[in-house]
């Protein structure tokens, strides 16, 4: 009988990609999915380090994946079992730890799942992290996270990522493309281009990003494409002026800030100044008014003062943005940050994240009430709750829907009504377009 898998993501768009992959490799050797809760043979847990909760969130899905099937073999990678696997080797019931060199080659550990008293590690020094795997995720019908990029050169004071993933890489724009026309093949309609510093596409191969979404602008069967976090110090005019005329990229940018102070900005070593990002997010708008701009920011920083910390509320408030994710400060160990002086309490970085909460939520609100009585392109995702169906437009406002089961998985021309009381939008059909059409 087949070996069952099952598997449990934390993190980012691109551990999902990789999660992904990594299945379609057990699959091809005889290996079985299946759900957390079947008490699979094998569980396999991607893990993340962007917060000093990894730890905790590790133990956790452990816990819980003995909970199914107490005999079951436990094996941890990702970013946490590459900066800490011998801490993770200490977490009862785990029985083998791989590092980022070795997560992709999983299969090969496989012949003996027979419990161990004290995991294995298998763990390269990241330097020799060198060779860029690609990946997409499944298991939704509509959208995937297609892997195009991995590690970072940049080296910021608050991240371990560099650590955890070595440097910047990627395939070339040929062997991309065609992983994008296997992504075709498989009948999704939105492909969301993830990285861990996407804008450094194709440094490795004297190619730039620019070239590769000109490439995949024309792929057949894919009828939209979606830029999951840019820099801004990347995201340059000419991308910004090639999605607005593109026929699949759909307009909208997620630009991390984590600052609008420069002295914050300096001590955390970016790459950019807040004019910069100011001016990105100016350009965007005077040629695209109805694109949709997502801000990372942290808060708490080592040395953020409440003045530093109300120069990064007063910016976002002023910018034409559409929504925030907020970062309380977390340290990291063996980061430059963590090693500095002036910590904001825990609490006070509590206290600021919900006020950029709260403000994100007017962002959005802002953004959605300029949409109402407007026409967007949908795409239906799938039914919830028996009888609501939803789905975002290209500019990445969240719809709900009378559930149609012929509307899955298809892009739709609609008109947005107004506002529903859970945030999201309604819609009806744009039935003057349908006329002209019959």
């Amino acid at each position: 009988m087949a070996k069952t898998v099952a598997f449990y993501t934390l993190g980012c768009k691109l551990n999902y990609a990789e999660t992904s992959t990594i299945g379609r490799q057990l699959a091809e050797h005889g290996m079985q999915k299946a759900t957390f809760e079947s008490g699979a043979d094998i569980y396999v847990i991607n893990t993340c380090s962007v917060t000093d909760h990894a730890d905790k969130k590790c133990r956790k899905v452990v816990k819980e994946a003995l909970r199914w099937n107490s005999n079951a073999f436990v094996v941890i990678i990702g970013c946490y079992a590459q900066l800490k696997p011998a801490e993770i080797s200490q977490i009862p019931g785990v029985d083998l730890v791989l590092g980022a060199a070795e997560k992709f080659n999983l299969v090969s550990h496989l012949s003996d799942l027979s419990k161990k008293e004290k995991a294995d590690i298998f763990n390269s020094p990241i330097k020799e992290t060198n060779i860029f795997i690609p990946g997409f995720s499944e298991g939704d019908r509509t959208r995937t996270f297609m892997k195009v990029q991995d590690g970072c050169d940049y080296f910021c004071t608050f991240c371990t990522i560099p650590l955890a993933r070595g440097a910047s890489r990627s395939a070339n724009i040929a062997d991309t493309i065609k992983r994008a026309e296997e992504i075709a093949n498989t009948g999704v309609k939105e492909v969301v281009l993830t990285g861990v510093n996407l804008g450094d596409f194709g440094i490795n191969h004297n190619q730039n990003f620019l070239q590769l979404i000109q490439e995949l602008d024309n792929l057949d069967h894919i009828e939209r494409f979606r830029i999951s976090s840019i820099e801004p110090n990347l995201l340059n005019e000419e991308i910004i002026s090639f999605v607005a005329s593109s026929k699949k990229f759909v307009p909208h940018f997620h630009i991390p800030l984590q600052s609008g102070s420069d002295e914050i900005l300096k001590k955390m070593r970016r790459r950019y100044e807040r004019n910069l990002y100011e001016d990105r997010v100016s350009q965007i708008k005077k040629i695209m008014p109805h694109c949709a701009i997502g801000v990372d920011v942290i808060v708490g920083f080592p040395g953020e003062t409440e003045d530093e910390f109300l120069k990064t509320y007063d910016f976002l408030n002023a910018l034409d943005i559409s929504y925030l994710h907020v970062f309380p400060y977390s340290e990291r160990p063996n980061t430059t940050a963590a090693k500095m002086k002036d910590r904001i309490p825990v609490k006070e970085r509590m206290r600021r994240g919900e006020m950029l909460r709260i403000l994100s939520e007017k962002k959005r609100r802002h953004f959605y009430d300029q949409h109402v009585g407007t026409v967007r392109n949908v795409l239906f995702e799938k039914e919830e709750h028996g009888n609501v169906m939803n789905g975002f437009t290209d500019n990445y406002i969240k719809i709900s829907a009378p559930y149609d089961p012929l509307a899955v998985n298809e892009v739709q021309r609609v008109i947005l009504n107004g506002i529903l009381d859970d945030g999201t939008m309604a819609c009806e059909p744009n039935f003057s377009e349908v006329l002209q059409l019959s």
